[in-house]
Order: structure tokens, then C-alpha cells, then sequence
């Protein structure tokens, strides 16, 4: 049964604890929501059972005592496992089929976001698929942008829970739109790390301060997101992963593989993915996407900063 609690918030639940997820669920905890947790790796939830939360011991048993369950995972099969086990999401639904509202804001493929969707509903549940961008720094703030796709009504459900986590909050159509978007998301976001990491490389190398480039792009029509948030790091060559390269070549597989389905041409994205393919090969796969920029040092020979050689 669906836990009631003392002071009518919803009951929460929160199934992956990493990077994204752990803060959060800190997020709903502070916001007041009763929360349960549960972590492939349970030591990953001893900080939060500390603030308040409950460690549960399955999938299944988040499902059954969470009247929102939100789901925060590296990538489709870790969905599918967690959703489709004999203790997972869906075999949890049984005793709370009236009201539960599936929130699954993992990035992955469209395809199956809708169907998991399908599987939910059949189930008596609804599924939405609402990725976020943000990185580590929009999870830890509260400040993530969320892109929703599946039913109106049930994201109004959730709204008080979402708005814990992210300050924009958009539907953007039926199951699976949200995935889409998110896809858009990362092409921009990848392809806008490139730009700036050959504006800095250029500079660089042609004996300009990398710190001037980065002050003055930030004042003109260059000034973004990307070159607020990760500019610094790259000036400090801190690679210390806010979203891990690995993370951001899986998406741009699931965009370069809904492209294909859909008959679209991205040719600059698939330059971004062999660029983060041969930073993976180096072994730099579980640091900052921004490490981009080492590819393209590499191809100029010249790291950021470093004089040129007269």
C-alpha cells in the first residue's frame, strides 16, 4: 500500500543514487517529501538514511510505497533491468495502480521510453519520460531543466516533486518527446564544448591569454551556459567529471541512432562523438566531457595555456 504520510507530502521514491541522483533526492528531502531510496550499491544511500531517508530493498518495494517514483540511471538496459525484473518498478504496481506516476529521468532511447510507457499503463500507472540538463551542479542547486513527455494530467501530479529538483520544468509532448529533446539538448551541448575548445586551442597557440579568451566571449553573442560552467574548468584543466564522457558518447549513440531511424543527417555530431570515441580510447572515459578539449590539443599540439614555442 502507498505510505500516507504525517504531513501530506507525497511519499518519494529515488532508484539511483550516483552523481545526479544522490543530490537529488537530498533535494526532496529538504523540500519536505518523505523519501524512499534504493541504490544497486546500498553504502550509496547512508548519507541520505542519515538526513531521513528510508533505504528499501528493491525496486519493487519503491514502486509499492511511492506514490512518485523517479528513476535517475546511466543508461536503456539499466532502465529495462530496473523497470522489468521480478523485483523491479513494473512488479511493484499491483497495490498502487490508482495514482503512482513513474518518473524516469535517466537519458535514454525514445523507443524505449515508449515502451516502458506501454508496459506501465497496462499496469494502471503512467510513465514519464523527464530527462534533465544541468549537469551535477543543476542537480546539487535544485536548478535542473526538465523535459517531460507522457501524460499532462499525471505531470501535474508529480509538479510539487520536479520543482525540488529543476527551476524550469516543460512538457514537450506524448511518451518519448521528452528523450527526444533531450537528444536535441545533447547535440548543443556537445557540439558547443567542441567550438569552445578549438576557440580556446586557437588562441591559445596564438599567444593569447586563455583567461582574456574566456572573459571575452562571455560578454558577447559567444556567451553561453557551456562557456559559463565549464570555461573555469577548462582554464584549471579540472576534468573531475560534473557529466562523464562515457555518459555523453552514450547519448550522442542514442541521437546518431534516432537519426538513422529517422533519415536525418548530423554530421556535426557524429565529429563530437569520434572526438569523445578517441578520448575514451585514452582512457579519459570517466572524466568531464570537457576533456573534449584534449582531442583537439592533441590534433594541434598544443595543450591550453602552455606558451607557444617561438
Amino acid at each position: 500500500m502507498v505510505r500516507k504520510p504525517s504531513n501530506s507530502r507525497p511519499v518519494v521514491g529515488v532508484i539511483g543514487l550516483g552523481i545526479m541522483g544522490e543530490p537529488m533526492a537530498r533535494n526532496l528531502l529538504r523540500a519536505g517529501f518523505p523519501l524512499v531510496v534504493w541504490n544497486r550499491t546500498p553504502a550509496r544511500a547512508d548519507a541520505l538514511v542519515a538526513e531521513g531517508a528510508r533505504l528499501v530493498a528493491s525496486p519493487r518495494t519503491v514502486a509499492e510505497q511511492a506514490s512518485i517514483a523517479i528513476t535517475m540511471l546511466s543508461d536503456s538496459p539499466d532502465v529495462e533491468a530496473v523497470y522489468r525484473a521480478p523485483d523491479g518498478v513494473l512488479a511493484g504496481l499491483g497495490a498502487t495502480r490508482d495514482d503512482t506516476v513513474l518518473v524516469d529521468m535517466s537519458t535514454i532511447a525514445p523507443r524505449v521510453a515508449r515502451e516502458l510507457a506501454a508496459e506501465a499503463a497496462e499496469r494502471g500507472a503512467v510513465l514519464l519520460d523527464a530527462p534533465v540538463s544541468g549537469g551535477d551542479v543543476g542537480a546539487r542547486e535544485g536548478t535542473l531543466s526538465i523535459m517531460v513527455g507522457g501524460d499532462a494530467a499525471a505531470l501535474e501530479r508529480a509538479r510539487p516533486a520536479l520543482e525540488a529538483l529543476g527551476s524550469r520544468i516543460t512538457h514537450v509532448g506524448g511518451s518519448g518527446a521528452g528523450q527526444v529533446v533531450k537528444a536535441c539538448n545533447q547535440i548543443i551541448v556537445g557540439l558547443t564544448l567542441e567550438a569552445l575548445g578549438e576557440a580556446l586551442v586557437l588562441g591559445s597557440k596564438a599567444g593569447v591569454e586563455p583567461a582574456a579568451i574566456v572573459e571575452a566571449l562571455g560578454g558577447g553573442l559567444a556567451a553561453s551556459r557551456v562557456l559559463e560552467v565549464r570555461g573555469a574548468k577548462l582554464l584549471a584543466r579540472d576534468f573531475a567529471p560534473g557529466f562523464k564522457l562515457d555518459l555523453h558518447a552514450k547519448d550522442l549513440a542514442i541521437v546518431l541512432a534516432t537519426a538513422r531511424e529517422l533519415g536525418v543527417a548530423l554530421p556535426g555530431t557524429a565529429l563530437v562523438a569520434q572526438l569523445f570515441q578517441a578520448e575514451q580510447s585514452r582512457g579519459h572515459g570517466e572524466a568531464d566531457n570537457s576533456t573534449l578539449v584534449r582531442a583537439l590539443e592533441r590534433l594541434a599540439g598544443h595543450e591550453i595555456g602552455v606558451p607557444p614555442v617561438a
